[in-house]
């Protein structure tokens, strides 16, 4: 099973849970260069921090975005882009107005994202150790 020390300890659980995001700007525009995308990588740490989730590493392309993010099982993935998503487009419009010029519908992110879980094990593992808890 998982290592211990990658798990984490909260009132009621403890857990070790991945999420990978991914998620792309508005019409795959190249708007998070520069300043944009230095904001967003301060922006992506902070929101992580204050939320109580850990940032494990992210990605900023011209036109997508990358997380892993380890957050307590009360987040969802959907409401862990919710609240990555919300809080950048508006910060960086505030922070960098410019951009709003380069969207037809002044919306920073495409509505879509793609979400993966990982932890230190397998499905098979899961899987065996399941069956294995069997009383023959």
């Amino acid at each position: 099973m998982a290592k211990k020390e990658h798990w984490i300890s909260a009132r009621g659980c403890v857990y070790n849970v991945g999420y990978h995001f991914v998620w792309s700007t508005r019409y795959r525009k190249k708007v998070l260069i520069g300043d944009v995308s230095t904001d967003l990588h301060m922006l992506h740490e902070l929101i992580a921090e204050q939320k109580g989730m850990t940032l494990i590493t992210q990605e900023i392309m011209p036109d997508h975005v990358q997380l892993f993010v380890t957050a307590h099982p009360k987040f969802s993935p959907a409401n862990i882009v919710k609240i990555f998503k919300g809080i950048t487009a508006k910060k960086l419009f505030e922070l960098h107005p410019e951009i709003k010029s380069k969207l037809w519908d002044e919306h920073l992110w495409n509505p879509s994202y793609y979400v993966g879980t990982c932890g230190d094990t397998t499905k098979d593992v899961v899987q065996m150790y399941i069956e294995t808890q069997k009383v023959k």
